[in-house]
């Protein structure tokens, strides 16, 4: 049986993504596991290589030759895109140029996927002003993910063993979120989640949903009534659909050492209400995932960090769990 390809987008050039894409494909044991292909620039990944010590030993595939080579890869390459010229990035620096390139890789990692010439794509970190400076006005790699892949519905998941969220909103201000939540999403949400953790674990998985507002409402006197209104009628929805599901809860008891080992993933309603503790119980190796889309994929948890680019200091644990859950997500 054939080793799955998964596409590694290098990420915003200026960042830490070219370096950790490097000590990925350096990587012996995930060579044994999938078949990295990395989504970005030859003459950057080189100019990286020589300033940290990691030779880029790895074939290189012409960005003319892939449709043909893409069927036959077999061993950890670069795909070479020539988004841009090595001399151009300056490390640790916002630039449009960086942040076109960033997307043009993307874009081509989905490209791939669609068309089957990958089992799944691993993203390293984009920088979301480089992004937008070249006029690509997404929040993320989530709605790009979401919108190119006509993903009649979508999530985020940040899946850690020893913590994992999903999110019924995303990046929007704390103002607009209570204005997005609707049974039929958070109901959403719950399924997708469901969906995710049966294939990595292999069972049904338990979930716990948090409520939006302090105590959960508590019955009224918090906020205006979002957990009667709305996650209750979708908790009420997925267990007659056969849903193992708990809540709503108080956000600030729902991550307590006991709760994390009695549920496989807690449902937040919006984003620092699951970020803040993935980030603080799992930094290194917790994997974000977008889930709905009809190509597996994952990302680092963690951003560009231009303080430290290309100086031989990013550590790649988070690329690699990333890989590692896109090879679990991918299988049939």
């Amino acid at each position: 049986m054939s080793l799955p390809r998964i596409a590694i987008t290098m990420g915003d050039p200026a960042g830490v993504g070219p370096e950790i894409c490097l000590r990925l494909l350096a990587n012996a044991e995930l060579a044994r596991e999938c078949v990295p292909i990395i989504f970005g620039d030859a003459g950057v990944l080189r100019r990286v290589a020589e300033k940290i010590g990691v030779p880029l030993n790895s074939p290189v595939i012409a960005k003319d030759e892939w449709p043909r080579a893409s069927g036959s890869v077999s061993t950890p390459s670069v795909l070479d895109l020539q988004c841009i010229e090595a001399g151009a990035v300056t490390p640790g620096q916002v630039s449009a140029a960086c942040g076109e390139a960033a997307f043009r890789y993307v874009i081509a990692s989905i490209e791939a996927g669609l068309k089957g010439q990958v089992n799944a794509v691993t993203t390293a970190p984009l920088n979301k002003e480089a992004l937008h400076a070249a006029g690509h006005k997404y929040p993320g790699h989530t709605e790009i993910f979401a919108e190119r892949m006509k993903a009649e519905r979508s999530c985020m998941m940040q899946y850690s063993e020893e913590v994992t969220c999903s999110f019924v909103t995303v990046h929007v201000g704390y103002a607009e979120a209570p204005k997005l939540l609707q049974p039929a999403r958070i109901l959403d949400v719950i399924e997708l989640t469901a969906d995710a953790l049966r294939r990595i674990r292999g069972r049904e998985p338990k979930l716990l949903v948090c409520g939006l507002n302090p105590h959960a409402g508590e019955h009224g006197l918090f906020g205006e009534r979002e957990e009667e209104r709305f996650i209750i009628p979708a908790l009420d929805a997925a267990r007659k659909r056969g849903f193992d599901v708990t809540g709503p809860v108080p956000p600030d008891t729902a991550f307590t050492p006991a709760r994390r080992k009695e549920f496989d993933a807690v449902i937040c309603m919006y984003h620092d209400q699951g970020h803040i503790p993935v980030k603080a119980l799992a930094f290194d190796c917790a994997v974000n995932t977008t889930l709905g889309l009809p190509v597996t994929r994952t990302s680092v948890d963690h951003g560009t960090a231009f303080d430290i680019a290309w100086q031989g200091k990013a550590d790649p644990s988070s690329l690699y769990s990333a890989v590692r859950l896109a090879v679990k997500l991918s299988r049939p």
